[in-house]
This record gives C-alpha cells, structure tokens and sequence, in this order.
C-alpha cells in the first residue's frame, strides 16, 4: 500500500512541484478529476494524473490542491483503501456521503473571491464545468481550463496506447455497422441534428463494430466519432487500424482521420449547424473548438440506449457464454477446494487460478475488470485489490468474497460468489442469509415497462433495512455485449436521479449485487447477472421482468436456509437445478462432482 515511506516522499515531491507550477501560473486551486477526454471508467495510464499525483489507486476520486489545502474526495467504496493510501501524505481524506459537499462545492465556497481555479478543461464533463463555472462565477472567480498545468510536472507520463482496431464480426455481431450508421442518422433527422459528436469509447466502438485494448477490461480503442447524415468520421490512430479493416469501414461510407485532428474537424462544422451531443458524455474542453454559431442540441447519446437492449440473437449468444463462464467457476472452485489445507493459497492465487480458468473456455479474451478476492476483513472494501505487495492467506476460518469476470466474443459476465472458509461464524451466516433474500426479492420482481430503474432499489434493500442493515453501493449497473461491464443508462441504485433515460427497457442486462461490509470484520455480496424481458399485459399496462443469466451455485454453507421463507427456498432450488441442468454436459470429474455437490435442494 502507499502508506510506505517510499510512495509518501513520492508524493509530497509531486504535490510540491504541482504547486510551484500553480504559483507560477497564478492558480489558487488545482481540480485534477478522475479522467480522460472519453469520460471513460478505467483510464489508460497517460490520463491516470489523478493517482499519480495523489498515490490513491482508487479508480473513482476528485483532487483539489491549495497551496495550503489537499483534498480526496471519494465514496465510501474507497475509504479504507483511500485512508492507507493517503496515510503520510499531506492529503485529506474528504469522504463522499449524501447532502455533504463535494469537491465542487467545496471550490465554489472556499476559492478566494477574484482567485483562479484551474482544471484541464479536456478531461473536464461539460455538465460539471458549467456547473462550477456558474458557483464561481458569483463569487467572481475564473475558472481556467484551456491548459493541462500537469504535463509541466509529470515528465515520466506514459504514451498514449497503441493497440490495434479489430473488428467485431457475425455471428457474434449481430447487427451490421452500415445498419447502426442508417438508424442512428433516422434518429438525427428526427431530432433536427445535422451532426453528431460521440466520446465515449464504448458507444463508439458498439457503433462502428469495432473492439479494441486501449482500456483494461474494456474492449474499447481510444478515438472520437462525427456523424452527419452524408458523413461518418472515425477519428483514431492511422496506426492502430490494418488495411483489412480500414477497407472495411471505407467500403461502409466511414472515413478516418488521425485522432489529434478532432479539434480542427470541431472547429469546421458549418455555422449554423446544429450539432447533437450529450453533456454527461463528452468534455468542455472538446468543445471549447467549436464555433459560436454552431447550435449544440443536448440529449443523451441515441447509441446508449440502442447498445443496451441486447436483440435476440445477441441472448442467444450471452446464453452461451454464461454457461461456459459458470463452467469455468465450477472447474475454479474444484481446484480451490481441493487445494484448500493442503496447498498455501492466497488472495491473489485466487486471481491467478481464475483467470486460468476462463481462458480455458471458447471465445474467452480478456477479464472485465480485475478480480476482487477478498477474505475476511479486506471483503469489508468493497473495491479491495489483492496485490503481490499486499495480500491475505486463505486460512482459519471465515469468508471469502470473489467478484470477477471474463470479456468473451459472445457477451460480458460479472459475477461475486461468497465462499466459506473453515467455520463461517453465525453472524456472517446471517448476513450472507439476508443479502441472498434482498437478491431474490429483485431477482423475481415484476415491474411497469419504463419504470425509472432507481425505483427498482428498494426492493433488494428491504429484507436488510428491515434489520437496519444497508450499504453504500448501487444494486444493479448495465452491463455490455462483449463491451463495457458498467454500462447505462439503467442504474438500480436510490442515490441516482430517476430521469426518463433510466427506465428499464426489455433487452437490457443488468447486475443484481446487494451487499453487507462491516469495518474490520468481512464483507458480503453476492451477485447474478439478468436479463429483461417482457411478462404480460394487464388492464394496468405492460409488465417486465428478469431472467437470470448468471450460472453458477450459491454455496449454502455460507447460508442459514431455515432463514428463507419457503418462496425464496424454492427460487434457490430451482436455480440450482437450472445450473446443474447447463453446465453438466460442460463438465466432467471433480468438476462435475463439485456441482452436484453445491446444487443440492435445501
């Protein structure tokens, strides 16, 4: 962890040549967000500046720097991981709760009147900029934004990522590029746009079926997208792109350009034109090129709500992947086993075995996101890491909690598992217990078409506020088809805004993952992936409801089942035999015995 007295000196260097240069600049306060032109949830290492600069490895956080003041402000996902890692550094720990100010409104009440605020206005959210340009705007404060006052002190960045464009193809594609391009140019004229301006990399990469691995876990590919309605511009490294896929995007009517040449292309779009773009998508600083005659229409990215509804030849390929993902776990969880006492295993063994596991398994490419194999206290971060500098052993007794995942050519998996270790105690048998109601409670809800997904929280939090039990995460978070493992618009969490663009849409996958952390002692979460789908029509209007995807058993000994009331005892029974039924024929000796084993009717 940065609690060494290495990563301390590192970082109190760095924080001291940020503010000469802030100084120099006469800036009074640095914000350094969590970010990169793309908006993106994992950051390739040249936009990680945020972590550079502060030491914490958290992939959410805000920095703000005075020249007497430095600030982290993260969620409560992160505060323990934040308080090691910020341990000696001169950094306070500024934990996120709901009504308490954020870093923004921290700056908005304590840049000094007539000061200067600076951000890099590139990695800047267009919502969020105009929204701090406004706060300090009463105050008589200038917000600067046009320079990254980073790159002065940060001389050992990292380049920008140069891996190869490859396409997504047929079968597993099962939706061509030039039919993405005519649907969402039927939408632009709907809309009256005559262009449209796209940042964020999934939905560029969904559109133009294309991946990448410019981003770990995500296979996505750094560059920008313009579209008008005779145009389609791909914006990308000329060396990152082959002739066979070159070829093929120029036969489908796209062009390409350097990825640096955005700025220009901003800056010649016709005045007059009105250009369509999504402000929580794409930075201030892109579009501080554009001309002052250029009409900015705003509303969310038609491509996120196109990617999230998965067709369904697309669930025929999910269904697949599901089953050789759960395979994958059951052959892990033998091996795990049968190592267990007889072999040293750690937190990160977990990871290793895992990910041998999966790419084991057809159409396997890569994880969705990194492994979380946490035992015991480490289980109560609910982003906790194992690294080889700082892990556990898995040994005595308690809980291991395993959140991963796996990137396959036919769909995306997330899945946690609580594993028991030796004697689980009571106490963590009652949390797992009710953690496991809250998740069949959303598991087999019925719901109106177009409900608000936030409103959808509830019903898996119920069972644990019944005990005064809750915790800090959203429920649910949409998931992609061979593309991002967190994807919207849908969001089943209370704390988020139940706007219109959130409402749950037949063809949208969606986690289910409540969850109990107790400080110090151990964490649970246990999680399936599901699947919308249409469940009748009533003189009340049309219903939706979810079908699990996720394979896998639950283990029960981690479980008090004389604790689930006789519904939620046959969901789990019939869960399991639907687990056995699949994943069977994909397995055979300990694995095979394992799952027999695990899906016995309780």
């Amino acid at each position: 962890m940065n609690s060494q007295p290495g990563m301390q000196e590192a970082v109190t260097a760095r924080l001291a040549r940020m503010r000469a240069v802030m100084n120099r600049e006469g800036v009074d306060a640095l914000l350094v967000p969590s970010a990169d032109p793309h908006l993106s949830e994992y950051l390739p290492g040249y936009w990680q500046g945020r972590q550079w600069l502060s030491g914490f490895h958290g992939s959410v956080g805000t920095l703000v720097l005075t020249a007497d003041f430095a600030g982290l402000w993260a969620d409560s996902r992160y505060w323990e991981q934040a308080e090691k890692e910020l341990a000696g550094s001169g950094i306070a720990l500024m934990k996120l709760m709901p009504g308490q100010p954020g870093a923004l409104d921290w700056l908005a009440e304590q840049a000094p009147a007539g000061g200067t605020v600076a951000v890099d206005g590139a990695v800047m959210q267009l919502a969020s900029a105009r929204q701090l340009q406004d706060r300090l705007r009463v105050r008589n404060v200038r917000l600067l934004s046009d320079r990254d006052l980073l790159a002065q002190v940060w001389l050992e960045r990292p380049a920008l990522p140069g891996s190869p464009v490859y396409q997504h193809l047929p079968p597993h594609a099962s939706v061509s590029r030039a039919d993405k391009l005519a649907q969402l140019r039927t939408t632009l004229k709907e809309r009256g746009a005559d262009w449209h301006f796209i940042a964020t990399l999934d939905d560029i990469a969904w559109l133009f079926n294309l991946r990448g691995s410019d981003v770990s876990y995500n296979p996505v590919f750094v560059s920008f997208a313009l579209i008008g309605q005779h145009q389609a511009i791909l914006f990308v490294a000329s060396s990152k792109v082959d002739s066979a896929v070159r070829e093929a995007l120029e036969s489908d009517g796209v062009q390409l350009r350097e990825y640096e040449a955005v700025g220009s292309a901003l800056a010649g779009i016709e005045a007059g034109s009105v250009l369509l773009v999504d402000s929580a998508r794409v930075t201030s600083g892109l579009l501080a090129n554009l001309g002052a005659q250029v009409q900015l229409l705003e509303g969310i990215n038609p491509s996120v709500l196109s990617k999230s509804r998965k067709s369904e030849a697309d669930l025929v390929h999910i269904r697949q992947v599901m089953e050789q993902d759960g395979a994958a776990l059951c052959e892990f969880f033998a091996d795990f086993e049968a190592a267990l006492g007889h072999s040293t295993l750690t937190e990160v063994s977990v990871d290793t075995l895992l990910g041998a596991a999966r790419a084991r398994r057809p159409g396997h490419v890569s994880p969705s996101f990194a492994t979380i194999a946490a035992f015991n206290s480490n289980g109560a971060m609910p982003h906790y890491r194992a690294t080889d500098a700082s892990h556990a052993l898995i040994e005595g007794d308690g809980l291991l909690l395993i959140d991963s995942g796996g990137q396959y050519l036919g769909g995306t998996t997330d899945i946690t598992r609580m594993v028991p270790i030796g004697t689980p105690s009571l106490e963590q048998k009652v949390d797992c217990t009710r953690v496991l109601k809250g998740m069949i409670a959303l598991s087999r809800a019925r719901f109106p078409r177009g409900i608000a997904s936030p409103l959808l929280d509830a019903i898996a939090r119920a069972a644990l506020w019944a005990e005064h039990v809750d915790y800090g995460h959203g429920t649910g978070h949409g998931v992609g088809y061979f593309m991002n493992v967190h994807e919207g618009p849908q969001v089943i969490a209370y704390q988020a805004s139940p706007a219109p663009h959130t409402a749950m849409q037949a063809g949208m996958i969606t986690s289910i993952e409540p969850g109990t952390y107790r400080p110090g002692q151990w964490g649970v979460r246990i999680e399936n992936l599901v699947f919308t789908r249409d469940s009748g029509k009533s003189g009340f209007g049309d219903f939706l409801e979810f079908e699990t995807l996720t394979l896998c058993p639950i283990d029960t000994r981690c479980l008090l089942p004389e604790q689930l009331g006789s519904e939620e005892r046959e969901w789990l029974n019939d869960y399991h035999r639907t687990v056995r039924e699949r994943l069977s024929p994909l397995l055979a000796g300990a694995a095979l015995h394992w799952l027999e084993q695990r899906t016995e009717a309780v």
